[in-house]
């Protein structure tokens, strides 16, 4: 199974998993949504990292697994759960993402206290070296690679053919808040 686990060089988009009924979905019917008005930049990624808050008891405010992207369409969340026709957001879009096996870490990768955390991107070295949340912000001149790559993947999957991105610099402030990358020493209020 490890074979399955992200490889090195692997794009992993860390994603908020709300509900362990959530983690079932994914591990069932083989899909994770994300609201159109909240969701990343760049959704065509390789891996989905899986991080646990609250609502997974003592499985809190942690990563346990992973799950290979498929692909991914935009719809309805009435589309997606059918049970909630009459939800007040059941018009409002999401990105339905597909996806593979859901797989367990090696190991959890933990924070020993409460993160605000919706997404960000890191690598597979990054994920399956980390120990904690911290261990998975790639730094300064790494970030430059992933946002590169970032960009290179959303050109190519573009349907509408966007034209080749443009090369500049990008001061690393604004790349860390492009990348959905904070500094996870802090507690973040809601």
């Amino acid at each position: 199974m490890t074979s399955q686990l992200p490889q090195p060089s692997d794009l992993i988009l860390v994603s908020y998993l709300p509900s362990p009924r959530d983690l079932e979905i994914a591990r069932l019917l083989g899909w994770y949504r994300i609201p159109l008005r909240t969701a990343p930049k760049v959704v065509a990624v390789d891996y989905l990292a899986f991080y646990q808050p609250a609502s997974f008891a003592d499985h809190k405010w942690r990563i346990d697994f992973v799950a290979p992207v498929r692909g991914h369409e935009l719809v309805t969340r009435a589309e997606l759960l059918r049970e909630q026709a009459d939800h007040p957001k059941a018009h409002e879009e999401y990105f339905k993402i597909q996806l593979g096996p859901v797989l367990p870490l090696p190991h959890s990768i933990i924070t020993e206290q409460w993160k605000r955390i919706t997404f960000f991107y890191t690598t597979g070295e990054y994920l399956l070296q980390a120990e904690t949340i911290n261990d998975l912000v790639v730094h300064s001149d790494e970030r430059k690679l992933l946002w590169r790559a970032l960009r290179e993947r959303a050109a190519r999957g573009h349907p509408y053919g966007q034209v080749d991105p443009v090369d500049f610099e990008i001061d690393d402030e604004v790349l860390a808040f492009l990348l959905g990358i904070k500094d996870f020493t802090s507690n973040y209020e809601s």
